[in-house]
């Protein structure tokens, strides 16, 4: 047994190590116990072929809570960001039609057209909201007007959000410092006009089709924005609640540009090891190989950690930033709980569909619309192939159906064209996000398969690409859930749906960081305010756990 601390964290992700950090500026000794032998979560870079580096899992970068970034001082430490010159360019068709019939049988009567357009169009969105309102334009005046009014609603319901990210969520019926939250909660919509309050309803409710519908006519600038609200969410755009993906993504900035997105250099592993050189420089312990298997519970007080070689460590205090599925199912015995809290804990939804690939490529995809291998904007972006809703819809409606999307969504970064470090000169590494890809396959004999269809949906708009291919790793659901101990794949620890957000999250009664065991601590993204790369759930649980433990 090591000499006991004041807080035990297990996982050393991205959030993990935030908490950690802001633990010890807060007087308080922490140790943090990683499974895997690098910390970073699934917040890291690895070399997947000889000479060929890629962020393995999370890919791109915006969220990150700016004031993590300061007070970690992840600058001093060597992080640094490049912007993507243009947000996202979504290839379009190259002038064919396809079909989808009434039954596989009916090869007679269209139910209705994927798409048509004319050979070689694009649709591009910029970071200045002026060039992207032309580019509308270019589809429909109406929808290029109404940008500038879209953003602006956007930006007014996401300030709300912004700062309720930032606080602890009330845990409904709880005591007064509860119900002081859900006041200040209450007070920021206040100063919302009545238009704004109906706004952000549709923003949490509304299925993103719907709420696109009442702004914009077009079907490509439709899905060039739903795009945000479908990626890591096995849902359909025309599902309740799916609007809120889109504001999710929609609210970070980097370096100071608001709703920017761009790429660390060195990969995301960057923003991990910059924390863990902050984390070490305030005095946290840190140890990998260190997997945990049980959470010690005696007298009703989480009082340690039992790691999977038999040794114990002993706490004042356990945070976890595992996801809540894998900390009560697995990690607490289970006579510590309530039965209708494990119920539920198991009733969470986790599962994003996600199939995850890191490809070397000896050139750049030459696309049809926008022809051409010499590094430019548009492979300097996310490359997003999704080209209208009755597509991403489709996507959907093939992985209900069937074993997974026919023509899945698929977007790709090309890390390489602004950092050197990832791959060999005349090289490139490619990062492809693709949905929509179920658990519940026989991955070890279908992996390949899968990624083939992949292949076969990029070849349509780029014909080089995999002719161009060198190598490639696929993660399927299954290998994301073993690899980085994300429930179902869950890239987000669980749905970013609104029945399980802010206080629901990870279930209703504790969702202030605290939970159903005195002493034990969520501070991972299965609580508020979620998932993505942002470091607020290891912020304020942090607040949250000095608080206590200082109090006593």
């Amino acid at each position: 047994m090591t000499s006991p601390v004041d807080v035990i964290i297990i996982g050393g992700g991205h959030n993990g190590l935030v908490c950690a950090c802001y633990l010890a500026k807060a007087g308080l000794r922490a140790r943090v116990l990683e499974r895997r032998p690098i910390v970073g979560g699934a917040a890291v870079t690895e070399e997947f072929h000889p000479g060929f580096r890629n962020s393995t899992a999370s890919y791109t970068v915006s969220l990150l809570a700016p004031e993590v970034i300061r007070d970690l001082r992840l600058k001093s430490h060597g992080l640094r960001f490049v912007t993507r010159p243009q947000a996202n360019f979504l290839p379009l068709s190259k002038g064919e039609s396809l079909s989808i019939h009434n039954d596989d049988t009916d090869l007679g009567v269209p139910l209705r057209v994927f798409f048509a357009m004319s050979k070689g169009e694009s649709l591009s969105i910029h970071n200045d909201d002026g060039a992207t309102a032309r580019e509308f334009a270019r589809f429909s005046a109406q929808d290029g007007h109404a940008l500038a009014a879209f953003r602006a609603m956007v930006h007014e319901v996401g300030d709300i959000v912004r700062r309720q990210m930032r606080r602890t969520p009330p845990n409904v019926g709880g005591g007064v410092m509860d119900l002081l939250n859900a006041g200040l909660a209450a007070i920021n919509v206040v100063g919302l006009s009545m238009e704004r309050r109906r706004d952000l309803a549709d923003l949490f409710l509304k299925p993103i089709a719907d709420l696109l519908d009442t702004w914009f006519e077009n079907e490509h600038v439709k899905a060039a924005l739903a795009f945000d609200a479908v990626v890591g969410n096995f849902a359909s755009p025309r599902a309740p609640g799916t609007a809120y993906g889109l504001l999710h993504h929609v609210i970070g900035e980097l370096d100071g540009v608001r709703g920017a997105w761009g790429h660390a250099i060195g990969g995301m592993g960057a923003i991990t090891q910059a924390m863990l050189k902050e984390a070490l420089a305030l005095g946290v312990e840190v140890e990998t190989d260190s997997e945990v298997a049980e959470v010690l519970v005696e007298d009703g007080c989480a009082s340690g950690v039992v790691l999977a070689d038999g040794n114990e460590y002993r706490g004042r205090a356990i945070a976890a930033n595992v996801a809540p599925k894998n900390l009560y199912l697995d990690l607490v015995p289970a006579v510590h709980l309530a039965n209708d809290f494990r119920r539920r804990i198991r009733a969470t939804r986790t599962e994003s569909a996600t199939l995850r690939m890191n490809v070397a490529l000896k050139e750049l995809p030459d696309f049809t619309c926008r022809p051409g291998t010499e590094s430019a904007d548009h492979h300097r972006s996310g490359i997003v192939i999704g080209p209208t809703l009755d597509y991403l819809e489709n996507a959907y409606l093939d992985a209900r159906r069937g074993k997974w999307s026919d023509h899945p969504i698929v977007e790709m970064l090309i890390p390489s064209t602004v950092d050197d470090s990832l791959a060999p000169p005349g090289h490139h590494v490619a990062s492809l996000f693709c949905q929509h890809f179920p658990r519940d396959r026989d991955w070890d004999n279908e992996r390949e398969v899968a990624a083939d269809t992949v292949f076969a949906t990029i070849d349509r708009y780029a014909p080089n690409f995999s002719d161009s291919v060198i190598a490639r790793q696929v993660l399927t659901p299954a290998d994301l859930e073993e690899r980085f101990g994300l429930p179902g794949g869950d890239i987000f620890h669980g749905a970013m749906t609104p029945d399980q957000l802010w206080t629901n999250r990870p279930v209703m009664g504790y969702a202030a960081y605290r939970g159903p065991i005195e002493g034990l601590y969520h501070c991972g993204a299965g609580a508020h305010p979620g998932g993505g790369v942002t470091g607020l759930p290891g912020w304020n649980a942090a607040r949250e756990i000095a608080r206590d433990l200082t109090s006593r």
